[in-house]
């Protein structure tokens, strides 16, 4: 089955002004977002959805996708609903999310969350997880944890460190990546439901999911993908980028 990628994005972050358009090794950080996920199993789409001419531009000059959507949206999941509808994607489509701030991403993510999605016609909705290595990431309010029950659906997701291990023993953290993938249909319920108010409380979009009660699979993967959250955080990347 067509994979479509929609990678939301704009301009006006609070942490980080311009975030999309920031060079990280010569080419503005949106564009190695969508090299990435173009390498991709059955990509057929990719394609950013903003509401930003200065996005729209940029992705235009290098040859890239765009459509443009609505502001104010809730979400970046939201503004996905929109470029789905508007590209014309049906309800069995699989449509994938992924946040424009991972110049990183290693392609095999999407891949695991492709082949989750086509073993199991049950699961409407699934997100990578992987076990947090760097231990400054545990109390980090900008690395999401995530804790699951033994199927591998969502319990939730936290800034906080989560599960506590009250006695001090030794517990696995796992961090959530920013990628999501749909069923369309199931996509254009998400968009369609009310906020959510720990979604609101935590600022996580994915726990409006689980408010109202549907599940959400997490897929272990031993990939990570570091994102961008702040200056520092693109200086990082690039070191990193170049040592590749």
């Amino acid at each position: 089955m067509a994979l479509h990628v929609v990678i939301p994005a704009r301009y006006g972050s609070s942490r980080f002004p311009g975030k999309p358009l920031v060079d990280i090794g010569g080419k503005p950080m949106i564009q190695r977002v969508m090299e990435r996920v173009a390498q991709a199993k059955g990509v057929q789409t990719v394609a950013v959805a903003t509401d930003d001419q200065r996005i729209a531009q940029a992705v235009s000059a290098f040859g890239g996708r765009v459509v443009l959507t609505d502001r104010p949206m809730r979400t970046g999941s939201d503004r996905v609903a929109h470029a789905a509808a508007e590209l014309g994607l049906g309800p069995d489509e699989l449509v994938v999310n992924v946040q424009g701030d991972q110049p990183l991403l290693p392609p095999q993510l999407i891949d695991e969350l492709s082949a989750v999605m086509l073993a199991d016609a049950d699961v409407l909705m699934a997100t990578p997880v992987t076990p947090i290595r760097r231990p400054e990431e545990i109390a980090d309010p900008n690395h999401v944890k995530a804790v699951m029950d033994v199927r591998g659906d969502a319990l939730y997701f936290s800034r906080l460190a989560i599960p506590h291990p009250r006695d001090g023993g030794q517990v696995t953290f796992y961090k959530h990546l920013g990628v999501y993938i749909f069923r369309k249909g199931f996509l254009d319920i998400f968009a369609g439901l009310a906020d959510g108010v720990l979604e609101e409380a935590e600022k996580l979009e994915q726990l409006r999911v689980l408010e109202h009660g549907y599940k959400l699979r997490c897929v272990i993967s031993q990939f990570d993908s570091p994102e961008v959250d702040r200056p520092a955080d693109a200086q990082r990347v690039a070191a990193l980028l170049a040592g590749a």
